[in-house]
């Protein structure tokens, strides 16, 4: 049973320093670690991922992604008919052009999966408590990707790519998971195609038997937004989307766009982001309830999960932990407020 307003994260948690330190090197020296050091290694990070968010109070919790490289930057080694390409810029401040491209030459599949079943099932071995599962969403994966001879343009290769999203969200449903976060923040930043976006979303997740998040954030690779951070132009047509919850960014836009959430049709629920991801100051409890109040004056609180704007995997860890601490404390100074006799 979760309690009134659940308090969770996004998706990736900080990746402690002596982690980082051996992903780094494992990349460099692959020869240096045996399948038993990677692995090891692996489920430490995990149980220390649990341990960071169950020690600040979230409600609902993940692995940490402490099992990908980014956010979805590791699936594509799970996708087969593609190559990599070279990077066109490699100095300089870091910013999406540094992301890896991969060019289409056959046509798309992923026989192994995903490797999201897996990363679940080291997930459950630590922990009983209520959990979630983020996976990129179709759109999304195919940003990294050139058609080449094989598909025409992006959205050929989103379509390609739907069938094979869809199918690693049915395996994990049949493992047991039952929360599952589809991100899209391609979406937030390309908002000119809505009828489009929301058929390909429908394919995504037709025919599942779990509860659907749809994550749109702006964009933060290392830190760094990418789009126009305006969800305007995706307003009403986000109520019309195939999924039970939308995960929007508000912290670091300073509230902005707050009263679009009474457009949201119910049941509908939204994650409201009260914490600043990119920001390395920590909100006080306080504020955090003060936004949320803010959010209850436009949707009932029974449709109101609370989050971080992102996941925290581009913050220091212990940066991260106390925003997350914070931010539980705050919802809980609402919740009291708000349940009291």
């Amino acid at each position: 049973m979760l309690p009134l307003i659940p308090a969770t994260v996004i998706g990736s948690w900080s990746f402690p320093g002596w982690y980082a330190k051996f992903c780094a090197d494992v990349a460099e020296h692959p020869g240096w670690f045996g399948v038993d050091d990677r692995e090891e290694a692996l489920r430490d990070a995990v149980r220390l991922a649990i341990d960071d968010q169950l020690r600040a109070g979230a409600d609902i919790i993940t692995d940490g992604e402490m099992q990908r490289v980014d956010f979805n930057l590791g699936f594509y080694d799970y996708l087969e008919g593609i190559e990599p390409l070279p990077a066109s810029r490699r100095l300089g401040p870091p910013a999406h052009d540094q992301r890896d491209k991969y060019r289409c030459t056959r046509r798309l599949t992923a026989s192994r999966g995903l490797g999201l079943v897996e990363e679940y099932r080291r997930l459950r071995q630590y922990t009983d408590a209520p959990v979630k599962v983020a996976i990129p969403g179709p759109f999304t994966l195919a940003g990294c990707l050139i058609g080449g001879d094989v598909y025409k343009g992006r959205a050929e290769i989103a379509d390609a790519l739907a069938p094979l999203v869809n199918g690693e969200i049915h395996r994990l449903g049949q493992a047991g998971a039952d929360f599952i976060q589809l991100d899209e923040p391609s979406f937030a930043c390309h908002p000119d195609a809505p009828d489009y976006f929301l058929d390909l979303v429908g394919r995504t997740v037709q025919d599942l038997d779990v509860k659907i998040s749809m994550h749109m954030c702006f964009g933060n690779y290392r830190g760094r937004a990418v789009g126009w951070r305006s969800y305007a132009p995706l307003f009403p047509h986000l109520g019309r989307a195939k999924v039970q919850q939308l995960a929007l960014e508000f912290a670091s836009r300073e509230m902005a766009e707050i009263e679009l959430l009474k457009q949201l049709p119910a049941p509908m629920e939204v994650a409201v982001g009260l914490v600043d991801v990119k920001n390395t100051w920590i909100e006080p409890p306080d504020l955090v309830a003060q936004r949320l109040t803010e959010v209850l004056k436009y949707i009932e609180p029974e449709r109101v999960h609370v989050t971080p704007d992102c996941g925290f995997s581009q913050t220091a860890r212990f940066i991260a932990q106390k925003k997350l601490a914070n931010m539980v404390e705050g919802v809980r100074i609402v919740r009291k407020r708000i349940q009291k006799p």
